[in-house]
């Protein structure tokens, strides 16, 4: 059985066509779900590029390594290549090539990690420098149109190079893995025609977490959309480059669909897993702000999964799922692997027959980084969100009311049985998860609720 894995870098989980949630065209993500199983309710173990990546190398928590945000812009731990399922396909014969940036070390190749070939982005900024050197971006962070034609743009250079890895490996008699690990639709999202101009930013409604008073909020989320400068941001302004993260999105798509169409003509779909996710999210203008970091909102967190198993019939999950952790664990099952002694994932269900215990909540952690260090941990269930911020206001959404995430119940009385409850449960699956904050002093917090509350939450007075 080959394994073809496709990750996208800040792609929100509304935002693809068959989840019906946002007016965006995915046609051939599209149908990669209709063929295969549409999880919708994924969610990243670490909002940031480097450890997401890190975890879906090893299927481990990211903070349980050190691997707390990206080490390219504070150093850090990494991901150690023998946890790696990728080293035991290797040593089972597998043809490999990873294509795209390799953000995961700092001076380790994916060679030290099982595969057989990098390709990475040298060779588009050759072609750009060769045929586009005049072009260049002034739109900052919001984007604008990018007059390098379609293809030769990123997605879809990219994506004809894992054609070419697909024909290559198709001839020969061995199988084989192929990850392509996509840069976009990172900020700043520069799509080229017919792309750009697909959508018409005047129709773009707003994300439900617009216009967040951030009352009985954190200091940091007022904070991050104060360093974007986000602060006095209006919807009409923000339109335009919704509309380009929507285009630039449906690009993706097209390139996908090239290297999708590149299986059925190898004769290679029916012996191809093929798995689809994003590193994590994009708050894109929700909260009045953008990229991610600091706030465990469902922007950032949640996350597209699609996976098509040959032999399986088309199923949704809406089960509880870690992307990077339990994308691990699955490919250890499904290529008969050897299991991890340090993986925290579970096998992925592919059918209603194998998801008889799924999860009743599920976790994502992250550590600030652009403007100062920030600890945070969230719990998640059906209905209820928790976030444990270690120095400042925790959180608590009622995400059936209130799906943007504005009004904190932290505090409630009404609420105190229910929070009791989650800060247990956060404690002891961080605990099997070896965050490294959990058994020392901050314990206190969780187990016995010793939480400081400000004078903002009175009238009512919290005793623990």
């Amino acid at each position: 059985m080959n394994l073809l894995l496709i990750n996208a870098d800040m792609l929100r989980y509304d935002c693809l066509g068959y989840r019906n949630l946002r007016p965006v065209r995915t046609p051939n993500l599209d149908r990669l779900a209709r063929e295969g199983c549409a999880y919708t309710r994924a969610f990243t173990p670490l909002p940031v590029c480097a450890p997401a990546r890190q975890a879906l190398l090893c299927g481990r928590n990211p903070d349980s390594f050190g691997a707390q945000w990206n080490y390219d812009m504070m150093p850090t731990p990494t991901v150690r290549p023998e946890w790696c399922w990728t080293r035991d396909l290797h040593e089972r014969g597998y043809q490999s090539a990873y294509l795209g940036r390799f953000h995961v070390s700092p001076d380790l190749s994916p060679m030290d990690f099982g595969y057989d070939q990098h390709v990475s982005w040298a060779g588009h900024k050759a072609l750009m420098k060769e045929k586009y050197s005049q072009v260049q971006y002034t739109g900052g962070w919001f984007g604008e149109t990018n007059p390098v034609p379609v293809k030769d743009s990123g997605t879809h250079w990219m994506a004809d190079r894992a054609c070419e890895a697909i024909h290559t490996f198709a001839a020969g008699d061995k199988p084989w893995h192929v990850w392509v690990d996509y840069e976009e639709p990172h900020l700043p999202c520069r799509p080229s025609e017919p792309f750009a101009s697909m959508y018409d930013p005047l129709s773009i409604e707003p994300w439900d977490g617009f216009g967040d008073p951030f009352e009985r909020k954190p200091y940091c989320h007022r904070q991050q959309s104060i360093n974007w400068g986000m602060e006095n941001v209006t919807w009409p302004e923000l339109q335009p480059m919704v509309a380009r993260y929507y285009a630039l999105i449906t690009q993706l798509d097209d390139a996908i669909g090239k290297i999708l169409r590149a299986l059925d003509e190898t004769g290679q779909a029916q012996n191809t897993i093929v798995a689809f996710t994003s590193d994590h999210g994009d708050m894109c203008g929700s909260h009045q702000t953008l990229d991610k970091h600091y706030m465990l909102y469902d922007d950032t967190v949640r996350v597209p999964l699609i996976v098509r198993h040959p032999g399986y019939a088309p199923w949704v999950c809406d089960s509880l799922i870690s992307n990077c952790l339990d994308l691990p664990a699955s490919f250890v099952k499904w290529l008969g692997l050897t299991p991890s002694e340090v993986a925290h994932g579970r096998a992925l269900p592919l059918s209603a027959g194998e998801d008889m215990t799924p999860r009743e909540h599920i976790v994502s952690t992250a550590n600030g980084q652009q403007f100062g260090l920030f600890t945070n941990r969230m719990l998640r269930g059906d209905r209820y969100k928790y976030v444990w911020n270690l120095t400042d206001i925790d959180e608590l959404y009622d995400l059936e009311t209130d799906p943007g995430e504005k009004h904190n119940l932290i505090g409630e009385p009404d609420q105190m049985t229910r929070l009791a409850e989650m800060r247990r449960v956060l404690h002891d699956l961080l605990a099997a998860q070896d965050d490294p904050f959990i058994g020392r002093w901050t314990d206190g917090q969780l187990l016995n609720g010793h939480k400081h509350v400000p004078q903002i939450f009175s009238p009512f007075t919290y005793t623990p």
